[in-house]
């Protein structure tokens, strides 16, 4: 087995490795890496029914989609990843989330905390999850990745996946919202998260025969760059495969209420219309129409609307507001 500690923490390299590993090596292969803050999100959702995009784009976190399913996750420093892409042998369950989890839940016994298998992919320290888990079939090989929250910052990860469910309805995955820990919590003594990751290093490398330590070749890292510019660092991955769905949100605001309502296509607005109470100088149909055609992301529609001047089209409302209930 050939084992990576990588060094690398920009999410859309970290998840391009994972695929470069799974599709162009023949080895069993064991990678433990962090991420910078960012949210990962699963094969198969609705990105923006996922997130929190005001806090997402004040704090310059990033959007990552995955390969593999299941709900979406928070990533920061304070969260260690861990990465197995294994050969199937003959009779291996594809899909085994024990296998592979098993090594984190020795590594922690070691340390006296009792964690445990929970559900259909979770780790839970006492009944809270600090680890969730999904896998990815390609060929004959499987990837499996999972997160291990550490010394996460909670209030990040709360907010950031913070989202109105009232908003979306459509074909979608939704994550479940779960009671999570930071393992360090559970330390009797101190350790930090890089000392813990080089304890799971050293755990994998004694319990494989053969297993042994290295790194990308710069022929691999030019590859797996090529792989995070034209796949996982643009809009058309990350937010334009997203299942078709209606979005709706209404706020209150010193002009009156507003309510949107939008049809949404392939991560593209498609239909758009905007209802209230509010009074108006010139017709704000001006605006729904500019609307259609805009990728249905933050910053896309914040440069959309500040071509207008908002108090003209919803009196003593300001393009804040405005943004706030289009996304």
């Amino acid at each position: 087995m050939l084992c990576f500690v990588r060094h690398e923490t920009d999410p859309y390299f970290n998840i391009a490795a994972e695929e470069y590993v799974l599709k162009n090596f023949s080895d069993d292969c064991f990678m433990i890496w962090r991420n910078e803050p960012c949210i990962i999100v699963g094969k198969h959702q609705n990105t923006l029914a996922e997130i929190n995009p005001e806090y997402v784009a004040e704090r310059g976190i990033k959007v990552v989609r995955r390969l593999t399913g299941g709900g979406a996750v928070f990533h920061d420093l304070g969260n260690l990843n861990f990465t197995f892409v294994a050969n199937r042998q003959p009779g291996d369950n594809m899909v085994d989330f024990h296998k592979f989890t098993l090594p984190i839940i020795d590594v922690l016994r070691k340390l006296n905390i009792n964690a445990e298998f929970s559900g259909r992919n979770d780790l839970v320290i006492d009944g809270r999850k600090f680890s969730g888990n999904a896998e990815h079939v390609f060929k004959n090989r499987i990837l499996h990745h999972g997160t291990l929250l550490f010394s996460s910052i909670m209030s990040d990860l709360v907010n950031a996946l913070k989202v109105d469910p009232s908003k979306f309805a459509g074909k979608a995955v939704k994550s479940v919202q779960s009671r999570v820990t930071n393992i360090s919590e559970h330390l009797q003594q101190p350790l930090t998260v890089l000392e813990f990751r080089d304890l799971i290093m050293q755990h994998i490398i004694e319990a494989t025969p053969g297993a042994r330590e290295c790194s990308f070749t710069d022929v691999d890292r030019q590859a797996i760059m090529k792989l995070r510019d034209e796949k996982y660092s643009t809009h058309e991955w990350n937010y334009g495969i997203s299942p078709d769905y209606n979005f709706t949100k209404k706020v209150k605001t010193e002009g009156g209420n507003l309510h949107v309502a939008m049809v949404i296509e392939q991560g593209v607005i498609k239909h758009v219309r905007i209802f209230g109470d509010y009074f108006h100088l010139q017709d704000p149909v001006e605006i729904e129409t500019a609307l259609v055609g805009r990728i249905h992301n933050y910053d896309e529609i914040r440069n959309c609307i500040s071509e207008f001047d908002i108090s003209d089209y919803f009196v003593k409302i300001n393009e804040n507001e405005l943004l706030s209930v289009l996304v």
